[in-house]
């Protein structure tokens, strides 16, 4: 399950996403237009920033930006930055592998063998997902009225 603190980070990202060559954003605006608890966000852009997924501006006119553009921030790897591997059992993480102290035979265990797929079609989603997916994804919806109140930049996301 997908913690509360990479919630609010995807959620944040999002929001920088969108605000991405804008400039940067102060925590403050972020936690408030995001309903994210700013001491909690605080602590969480600073994850992110240590693993250069973003980075900050001191002073007038400063605050967080992407490090990168959205086209190149995955969404496997803020999660694992976060929550860490993936997989929803030890024995089939490929970053925290670790044999199930009572499994008989790795190779014939059918537990193991289903937790691999899931790791695996997670993996594949979450690594495969941007940013600017994310973005182009809602774009999308919106553009098809499917949801209400249209984002102007993304909108212009969709178009690219």
């Amino acid at each position: 399950m997908l913690s509360k603190k990479a919630k609010y980070a995807l959620q944040a990202l999002q929001y920088l996403a969108q605000e991405y060559e804008h400039g940067p954003t102060l925590i403050a605006e972020l936690a408030r237009k995001e309903k994210i608890p700013k001491k909690f966000l605080e602590m969480i852009l600073l994850d992110l920033k240590k693993h250069g997924v973003l980075q900050s501006k001191k002073g007038k006119g400063g605050g967080y930006f992407l490090g990168k553009s959205p086209a190149e921030i995955n969404l496997g790897y803020v999660i694992r930055v976060l929550d860490g591997p993936l997989a929803p059992l030890p024995c089939v993480s490929q970053t925290a592998y670790m044999k199930c102290q009572e499994c008989h035979d790795e190779n014939t265990c059918g537990i193991r063998l289903v937790m691999k797929e899931v790791r695996d079609a997670t993996a594949a989603i979450l690594d495969g997902t941007s940013l600017a997916d994310m973005l182009k994804n809602v774009a999308r919806l919106q553009a098809n009225g499917k949801i209400k109140k249209p984002h102007k930049r993304l909108l212009r996301e969709i178009k690219r």
